[in-house]
């Protein structure tokens, strides 16, 4: 349970924490120092109380002292931290980052356990309480009012959102002139706790257990204007006897006092999200959500101009640091992605707003895992990904830093997505090793995409769809515009392109589209005119609807969106799934029948023909899918009351029976190409049976009760218009038993396509023994005309075989037609009224999941055969953000 509410939040939030309620600190109510402490410490108190000795008999001659944003004392062993008093009850930000990994210890698979990884952030404020106490609360937003007038809800949110006390120290001296508070941090900094060294869900992410205390100690202090920093070593047991040791590296940063001016989220525009629960809505509470996004404001000197609608430079330009551990050939590149983001940033009035630098070494003031500073970390890991998470205020949605993930096997990925999607159109690709300025290339584009999850933006998986196929194909077409209109969709390269159309190279690869750029200038623009949320709400209609009116490339289709709208869908490109799948189809068998050649290197063995074929087989099931989708799904459409046309609409008829027609031809027809004999004599693996476990994965995913359920409310609702499950599973058997109308022999491959179809079926309308969902779940198929559907489908094949079996004679298609007939039989009654299904064949011929095929390192495991997926997916978005 753990180990899933990790990856779901690591997925949905991108490390970030939801630091979320609103309360407004009202504790320190005087405006002179010294009464502030004196009424908080509770020296006018007669309670007993912690005695407070003079300042200079507890920083004593001999201490080291470091002054910055709060002061920090060094006396002997001992570390005193001092805090201004105008700085009690402020918020700030802890955020805790390894800044040395453990050796071995990588959990899920190699995605986490390395220097750089997050490990803890909480918004915390510090408080002084009667007794000479200093109390660290956290801090919440998740709850919130701003209206404190008598018809406001803030008096009576504020009293139901009193924050924790994760934290509490004895004062041990007050500075001259009571200006701030001393307390010993170094039990706090030796020991191990919630708030500056590892959250809890990762320690248990990490396996880490007991703390060893004479194992760990404070490696080093420093504090800066802005904000302070420890380094601590900590050991921990990992299992038994064993000790594993982190280098952890806090930040303390105060967030600001100008809160910065929220931007609120519009559904039309693809941002990551901060949400809140609002108490402000005039009649019952609402779920409000900020958009995540930098501060970007022009200075002073500046604001006339940038009104005036002239390119100015901001205030404080977004700048991205990059390890030195980073192999020196890559950092140009690296850097070229970074500022390829400078002319989106153009429209929205901001030049040189965002650009990378080498990060300074050997400088002991300088250092990479600071909170202020941005950063892009080259892990030495085997995890093909890359990931681009970030800190913001969760006051505001102000985005305060980032630091991107480079996984070292990203490369592979790469490498291996290049040459299976546009092999054919590209010389270089057909190689194990590319060039440094290829794969600098490829690093380029990834970069980008990451650098605009840490602008705010979220995935854009309909964008693809806005481009027609044939304009992909279209050289000066896709020189002008690029392939797909944003880089934050999973449109990797393109696929649709044949070897004829004679793109230039450069047109393969995806760059930042007129998405991008609008998304950007609808975030970012600086608007110093719109004074009230409700000025916003209207002006940014009325701005959404004219650009989305002028350009439909600016559509945006959410990762939300994945699972009920064919637009938004992972690695597809263009408006026709069919058209699309065709011509990828069309490149992949070339590249099946050079792959043997392509993956040659000299003394090696054939590990890389095996991972190339992974590929292929993958990409293949990709353009299955992407087809397959468009049956029994919808389309949805995010619009206010003024826009005309409708939210939801179905899917035209026809456009699902050429769905249903393409997969006759390119799977339920036996896709030779896919078991090429050459490889599996390399090889030994797959061969015939690619084949078998494709097509059971996609009757297990289209012969279900829910897409039976969203059909029939199509049906009732369109029903001229509508494609039902009825008929879905006749043209399926059209093809299927085709070998039936002729009487003609019936061939090993499609003996499995039938043998599959009718276990599907069978499996469709039966109950497995013991298993509580799956007898709830037939209990509501009873209640629809699933189960007579899928009987009646029953009905018919038996009849069929039963009419054809007499028309052969003996042999291998007799005895598979007898054998399925006997299955019929002893399934009548049973199977479909409520028979106990076997769990076991159920497993076996209902395991299959679409997923699979677009998530990182998925797998199915079918009779000892395994398909690999190597899909690279954010950390956000793998399951709904980065």
């Amino acid at each position: 349970m753990q180990k899933l509410k990790l990856l779901f939040l690591l997925a949905l939030a991108g490390l970030m924490t939801a630091c979320s309620v609103f309360k407004k600190n009202a504790v320190i109510r005087s405006s002179n120092p010294q009464e502030k402490v004196a009424e908080l410490s509770g020296k006018n108190d007669s309670a007993s109380r912690i005695t407070v000795k003079p300042y200079k008999e507890i920083i004593i001659g001999k201490a080291i002292t470091d002054s910055g944003l709060l002061i920090i004392h060094r006396v002997d062993n001992r570390y005193y931290l001092e805090i201004p008093v105008s700085y009690l009850g402020k918020d700030f930000l802890v955020a805790t980052r390894i800044s040395k990994a453990a050796a071995g210890n990588r959990p899920f698979d190699n995605l986490l356990g390395y220097a750089g990884d997050l490990v803890n952030e909480n918004v915390i404020e510090f408080v002084t309480e009667p007794g000479n106490k200093l109390f660290i609360y956290r801090k919440s937003y998740s709850e919130r009012s701003m209206d404190s007038s008598e018809n406001g809800l803030y008096r009576s949110v504020h009293n139901s959102n009193l924050q924790p006390v994760i934290a509490a120290f004895d004062i041990k001296a007050y500075g001259k002139d009571s200006v701030s508070v001393v307390a010993d941090f170094t039990e706090f900094l030796n020991g191990d706790n919630n708030l500056l060294f590892f959250a809890a869900i990762f320690k248990s992410a990490y396996l880490v257990n007991a703390y060893q205390a004479d194992k760990s100690y404070i490696k080093s202090s420093k504090s800066f204007p802005a904000n302070v920093e420890f380094q601590c070593l900590k050991t921990y047991t990992k299992s038994g006897t064993e000790t594993i040791s982190y280098e952890l590296n806090t930040s303390i940063v105060k967030l600001p006092d100008d809160i910065m001016k929220p931007r609120f989220a519009d559904a039309r525009v693809g941002y990551f999200v901060n949400e809140y629960t609002d108490f402000d809505a005039p009649q019952g509470a609402q779920v409000s959500a900020m958009i995540t996004r930098w501060r970007l404001e022009p200075r002073d000197e500046d604001k006339d101009a940038y009104l005036k609608g002239k390119l100015v430079e901001p205030r404080k330009p977004i700048v991205y640091y990059i390890d030195p551990a980073t192999p020196k050939k890559w950092v140009p590149y690296i850097i070229a992605g970074v500022n390829d983001w400078q002319k989106a940033f153009e429209k929205a009035g901001f030049k040189n707003a965002i650009y990378a630098l080498e990060a300074p070494e050997n400088n002991p003031e300088w250092n990479l895992y600071d909170a202020r500073h941005n950063a892009i970390l080259y892990k030495a890991s085997v995890m093909a990904n890359a990931s681009g998470p970030h800190i913001h205020d969760p006051r505001s949605g102000e985005i305060l830093e980032t630091h991107i993930n480079l996984f070292h096997n990203l490369f592979e990925l790469l490498h291996d997505w290049y040459m299976v999607q546009v092999g054919p159109n590209d010389p270089q690709a057909r190689r194990m090793v590319f060039e440094d300025s290829l794969m600098g290339k490829l690093l380029r584009f990834a970069v980008s995409h990451e650098v605009g999850h840490t602008l705010g933006l979220a995935h854009n998986f309909g964008s693809s769809s806005t481009i027609s196929v044939d304009s992909l194909r279209e050289k000066e077409y896709v020189k002008k515009n690029g392939f797909c209109p944003s880089i934050m969709d999973y449109a990797r390269f393109n696929y649709v392109a044949q070897p004829q159309d004679q793109l230039d190279v450069h047109d393969l690869l995806p760059r930042i589209g007129v998405y991008d750029e609008w998304a950007i200038n609808w975030g970012y623009r600086w608007m110093p005119e719109i004074k009230s949320r409700e000025e916003e709400k209207a002006f940014m209609n009325k701005w959404i609807r004219a650009e989305l009116a002028k350009d439909n490339r600016l559509f945006y289709g959410g990762q939300q969106l994945m699972v009920i709208d064919p637009r938004s869908q992972s690695e597809d490109l263009g408006n026709d799934a069919v058209a699309a799948g065709i011509y990828g189809i069309h490149n992949l068998k070339v590249v099946m029948s050079n792959l043997i050649e392509w993956t040659k290197e000299p003394d090696a063995d054939y590990n890389s023909l095996s991972r190339l074929q992974d590929q292929v087989i993958n990409q293949y099931l990709r353009y299955i899918f992407h087809v397959s989708n468009n049956i029994g799904l919808y389309t949805l459409t995010p619009k206010t009351v003024e826009e005309s046309g409708a939210v939801i609409e179905v899917i035209p008829k026809q456009k699902q029976k050429a769905a249903v027609v393409f997969l006759q031809e390119q799977l339920f027809n036996t896709p030779a190409w896919l078991m090429n004999k050459e490889v599996f004599s390399r090889l030994g693996k797959y061969g015939p049976y690619i084949s078998y476990i494709i097509q059971n994965q996609l009757f297990d995913y289209l012969i279900e009760f829910d897409r039976y359920f969203r059909m029939s409310i199509f049906e009732a609702d369109y029903p001229d218009q509508a494609y039902t499950f009825d008929e879905m599973l006749t043209d399926f058997e059209k093809n299927i038993w085709k070998e039936l109308d002729h009487k003609v022999p019936i061939d090993f491959y499609r003996s499995n396509l039938q043998r599959i179809y009718l276990e599907r079926l069978l499996a469709a309308g039966s109950v497995i023994e013991g298993n509580p969902i799956s007898k709830a779940s037939f209990e509501l198929k009873k209640r629809t005309a699933f189960l007579s559907i899928v009987q009646s489908h029953v009905r018919k094949t038996k009849a069929l075989l039963e009419k054809s079996i007499p028309a052969y004679k003996q042999g291998e298609s007799k005895n598979h037609l007898v054998g399925l007939l006997n299955k019929l039989k002893q399934s009548d009654g049973r199977s479909l009224s409520g028979a106990k299904g076997n769990a076991n064949m159920m497993n076996t011929f209902h395991s299959g999941n679409v997923f699979k095929a677009f998530c990182p390192q998925a797998a199915d495991n079918r009779n000892g055969m395994r398909i690999l997926s190597g899909c690279w997916t954010e950390l956000d978005s793998l399951f709904g953000q980065e």
